[in-house]
């Protein structure tokens, strides 16, 4: 029997998959039927975390890689190829912020740190592009398939203290549709490439922000909270079912645009 929504027999690559966000990426893969290489730059994570998929009856590979390094990326895709043969997705889920590129209210903005900026468009920007240009070709040579990447709320509203993020994820939004484009001139429907616009979800990267030393919520996510209609913050989990989607051939006839998966965040007006 058809099923549009299973993942059995695609081999997907997962970037940042030693990550909070990247955990559910990879798990949601395994759940699906898909063989997935989990890619980060922590050993010991990523290996732990395709344990548990081969454990369980799946299949995983464990990745080591910096998404800003070619060679690394190149070594990545050479042992998913030797294991498995072919790449048929890739998820950009690598990204972040850092705590030194965060803009505080009595911070000079004549006097921005470049260079603090600049690492947080690498890793983001850079780091899918990159990646995109590594994987991508692998998925090209095997026929075709899906590559997902990962925007956010800061890319479509104005979100204090984070522009080097907010920059990078608008940048992310305008390669995702350039290239799915230009992929459509050159291979037809074959590849598609998406996003996925995360509303707040708590990782190690904004917790700080959204709360404090003791768990409770601070006013900047007292502030979301009270512009997100679902009047909470969203679980990973609540991401694997449009990652699935968007990775299977239910939605082969999508490419170029970006899910919102956000409680309602981005439409709310306050009004």
């Amino acid at each position: 029997m058809y099923k549009p929504f299973s993942l059995a027999g695609k081999v997907i690559v997962v970037t940042g998959g030693t990550g909070i966000i990247g955990k559910s990426f990879v798990e949601g893969i395994a759940e699906a039927g898909g063989t997935v290489g989990i890619l980060g730059r922590n050993r010991k994570v990523a290996e732990e975390r395709a344990s548990k998929i081969n454990l369980n009856g799946g299949k995983a590979i464990a990745l080591c890689a910096d998404v800003t390094n070619k060679n690394d990326l190149n070594n990545a895709k050479k042992l998913m190829l030797d294991m498995y043969g072919k790449i048929d997705g890739l998820v950009n889920a690598a990204g972040g912020n850092i705590p030194e590129a965060i803009i505080e209210k009595d911070q000079d903005i004549f006097n921005l740190n470049a260079n603090t900026l600049k690492k947080v468009m690498d890793v983001n920007l850079w780091g899918t592009i990159m990646s995109t240009q590594i994987f991508g070709d692998a998925i090209a040579r095997n026929g075709g398939g899906s590559i997902i990447n990962i925007s956010s709320m800061a890319a479509k509203r104005v979100v204090s203290k984070v522009l080097g993020y907010s920059m990078a994820k608008a940048s992310v939004d305008c390669f995702t549709k350039w290239f799915a484009l230009e992929m459509s001139r050159r291979h037809g429907d074959a590849i598609r490439i998406n996003a996925i616009a995360p509303g707040f979800f708590l990782t190690e990267q904004n917790r700080k922000l959204l709360t404090g030393a003791n768990g409770t919520i601070t006013e900047r996510g007292n502030t979301i909270l009270n512009l997100t209609p679902f009047k909470r913050f969203g679980d990973p989990d609540e991401l694997k079912g449009t990652l699935v989607w968007l990775l299977s051939d239910a939605s082969q006839f999508v490419t170029g645009t970006t899910i919102d998966v956000d409680g309602g965040f981005i439409v709310n007006s306050g009004v």
